[in-house]
């Protein structure tokens, strides 16, 4: 088998310490990050995802003002949380980020199928079905209170409550814990119906709540 277990740019080949030069050079960085960024953009919504307009009505519906709300002032940020993340200079703690995580997790699902000729929906309904299937064989007999860490902007909350919902019925009590006030406070915009019952703000390595809640 022949098959890279990387590609040559990811390496510690001639090429990789190319790349690594270029981008721990902050001048030649910035424009790789600008470009690619572009491209990144156009590629999908070439392939029918909403990028800009997605981001355009989101800063538009209120979750801004919704921040405060989503900000706990005795959180203390680990340094490991206030470094660039995914191109943003301010990684998750900013709006641009929180604006773009939905387009970009639906352009992610067209890079597992790339060499198929299929739509973002059927690549995203794929993706969350393979992960529930897998979910299904180690869930218990009964399910009450679920935690999603990490839940960013609710884009696997949604599907993972809808699921378990329909497996084991109504009484599904669903909260997303996430580390960002930016990413909380679209995620609560994206909740339309109000399904997931609490959107919080905590470490999860240190959450607040007591040993067994879910």
């Amino acid at each position: 088998m022949n098959a890279k277990l990387k590609p040559d740019w990811a390496g510690e080949d001639f090429l990789s310490k190319i790349v690594n030069v270029l981008i721990k050079t902050k001048p030649l960085y910035s424009l790789m990050k600008l470009q690619a960024r572009q491209v990144i953009i156009k590629t999908a919504e070439k392939n029918g995802v909403a990028w800009r307009q997605t981001c355009q009505d989101l800063e538009a519906s209120g979750a801004k003002e919704l921040l405060k709300s989503f900000t706990n002032p005795n959180i203390k940020y680990p340094d490991y949380y206030q470094v660039p993340f995914h191109a943003y200079d301010q990684g998750n703690l900013c709006w641009l980020a929180a604006f773009e995580a939905e387009p970009a997790t639906k352009a992610m699902g067209l890079r597992v199928w790339i060499k198929e000729q299929i739509t973002w929906e059927t690549a995203e309904h794929r993706l969350r079905s393979s992960f529930h299937e897998i979910l299904g064989q180690y869930c218990p007999e009964r399910v009450e209170n679920v935690l999603d860490i990490g839940c960013s902007v609710g884009m696997s909350t949604l599907p993972l409550h809808r699921y378990l919902v329909q497996k084991y019925g109504d009484n599904i009590r669903t909260v997303g814990l996430d580390l960002s006030p930016y990413m909380l406070a679209v995620a609560k915009v994206r909740d339309k119906q109000g399904e997931i019952a609490e959107w919080r703000q905590e470490l999860a390595e240190n959450t607040s709540f007591p040993d067994n809640s879910f």
